[in-house]
């Protein structure tokens, strides 16, 4: 029994291994595509959802408070970028988590009369001010910019930055 030399198979193992080579590299291609359109619209998907349920206490609020326009029916709580240089930005879903626990921490003040805004103002910046919030593992500290209350809306402006130990 002959056998024949290997030289005359060389050709075809090197392109079959350029072949499965070139199937590797389009699969972890393909890959990371899928992965990157699916975390967008995971992020999308947090997103809407966190709106979804400010929505839903809102029109609660809004049916309960319709006849009376001298209460806090709504609470929008908005968030400002950190003004220290070494600060990352924070992704868009930790934000939306925050304010979302923020939101429930405030629920008390739906209801409250806007003239007592002044004593509820101080009571907010004392229980908030500096509070820390866990959002996937890692600690945040708000901090409140500015609260404004117009028109049956009770607006605050936080900054939220990563909590650091001294």
């Amino acid at each position: 029994m002959r056998v024949p030399p290997f030289s005359r198979f060389r050709r075809f193992t090197q392109i079959s291994a350029i072949f499965v080579l070139g199937i590797v590299v389009g699969a972890v291609i393909y890959n990371a595509i899928f992965h990157v359109g699916y975390n967008v619209l995971w992020l999308q998907n947090q997103d809407l959802r966190v709106d979804i349920e400010q929505y839903q206490e809102d029109i609660k609020t809004l049916k309960k408070y319709n006849n009376t326009s001298t209460v806090i029916r709504e609470i929008k709580i908005r968030s400002e970028e950190s003004k220290s240089k070494e600060d990352t930005p924070l992704d868009p879903v930790t934000v939306k988590l925050i304010i979302s626990k923020m939101g429930s921490d405030l629920e008390p003040m739906r209801g409250r009369s806007m003239f007592d805004i002044d004593t509820d103002s101080k009571l907010v910046r004392l229980l908030l001010d500096g509070k820390l919030y866990i959002v996937r593992d890692k600690e945040y500290s708000v901090k409140i910019r500015t609260m404004l209350v117009m028109e049956g809306v009770l607006q605050i402006w936080v900054e939220i930055s990563p909590f650091k130990r001294n």
